[in-house]
């Protein structure tokens, strides 16, 4: 090992290593770190800064400016661990944002009013509630994996204020808007996915990734395990689910599993004309070839198809919103909704879907109605009855 682990107190090491020549004295640099814990931490510490040297990641504690150790974060945290669409939009706000405002500050000198200063500066020029937000959210995270690393003592965005969110009122649409925008898409190749975003309440993302593997027309049911995405450099990636409550199976209504079987029927007569068949690992929706849609495609299309409807304003995630309002207005409980949905928890679909709540206070105080005045008349008439 380049270095040697010097005992300090009862808790407490001293780790000493090589850090090369000085490239303009030719002296030999030497650095010094404080390990709290057994000599078994301090050993596993020093092979990490060993390894940091060799594959020119090491930040020298004190000296590192925030821009260093972010492009570290990015290629040592991000892009190994995240998915790539998470990775890339991580890298984006980092260099378009903090690095040109805050690089230049050395990591431990980085201050609260710093932060929030930058906060103000990027709303004041235009930049929304939501963007500056997904700033501080990348900035805390990133300073919070700085903590864990001892290369900071405390995290300054804990202090900072990013500002409120700003909530837009989601659209939904109802019964004979869905049959209109559904008629009209019958005209496009589009018309099975968007019928199968309105009946199913999947993402888009979940959609674009489906396999016929996933689906199970016998049981009437789909099975999602996986989402697609297109990065800025028009790569297109499959990644699993993003979380475990993600990954679910959602039933299928009649309707939807018929027209899924007539679909691939369909698509397989195309396949034919090529002189190729449809395997089980096919994507159920692509394009003639077999290859992905493209993401931004598939929303142009649907804007086209809503604009011409009378619908402009309601967003292809619209579709999911609508999916799930519908089914808690019929009574559905709204635990099958979140499983639906993949939400992580009854909360977030409770929370969602606060607007539908009013119309299911005024039914369950109906239904209440019903079965205790019901049981009343009954008790009323069994009186009359016993006294005649």
């Amino acid at each position: 090992m380049r270095g040697t682990i010097t005992k300090r107190g009862n808790d407490s090491y001293s780790i000493v290593f090589d850090l090369g020549r000085d490239p303009e004295t030719g002296k030999r640099r030497q650095q010094w770190v404080s390990v709290k814990g057994t000599r078994k931490d301090a050993e596993k510490k020093l092979a990490e800064l060993i390894h940091q040297l060799d594959t020119g990641t090491f930040l020298k504690p004190g000296k590192a400016t925030l821009a260093e150790y972010l492009e570290r974060w990015l290629k040592d945290y991000c892009w190994p661990i995240l998915s790539p669409r998470t990775a890339e939009s991580y890298q984006y706000l980092v260099r378009k944002h903090l690095t040109p405002a805050l690089g230049q500050t050395l990591l431990t000198q980085l201050k609260p009013a710093h932060i929030q200063h930058l906060y103000a500066q990027k709303s004041s020029a235009g930049l929304s509630n939501r963007t500056v937000r997904y700033l501080h959210s990348t900035l805390h995270k990133s300073l919070k994996d700085a903590m864990k690393l001892g290369l900071i003592n405390r995290n300054p965005a804990e202090s900072v204020t990013p500002p409120r969110l700003i909530r837009h009122e989601m659209q939904i649409m109802s019964e004979s808007a869905i049959q209109h925008l559904l008629e009209a898409a019958k005209e496009t190749p589009y018309y099975e996915l968007f019928y199968m975003a309105l009946f199913t309440g999947l993402r888009r993302s979940e959609l674009l990734a489906l396999r016929w593997s996933d689906i199970d027309l016998l049981l009437c049911q789909v099975y999602v395990t996986r989402t697609l995405h297109q990065l800025h450099n028009r790569e297109i990636v499959f990644r699993p689910t993003k979380t475990a409550k993600s990954r679910r199976m959602v039933s299928l209504s009649p309707s939807t599993c018929d027209l899924l079987g007539d679909y691939r029927v369909k698509r397989e007569q195309i396949r034919l004309l090529s002189g190729a068949t449809i395997s089980e690992d096919d994507l159920v929706f692509c394009g003639i070839d077999g290859n992905p849609l493209l993401p931004n495609s598939l929303t142009h299309a649907w804007i086209r198809i809503t604009r011409r409807c009378g619908l402009a304003g309601i967003r292809l995630h619209d579709a999911r919103h609508t999916h799930a309002s519908l089914m808690l207005k019929q009574g559905v409980h709204p635990k099958i909704v979140q499983e639906r949905l993949g939400h992580s928890s009854i909360q977030v679909t409770l929370d969602t879907y606060s607007h539908v709540a009013p119309g299911l206070q005024q039914s369950a105080a109906a239904q209440f109605d019903a079965i205790v005045l019901a049981r009343k008349d009954k008790q009323l008439v069994g009186a009359a009855e016993s006294t005649c």
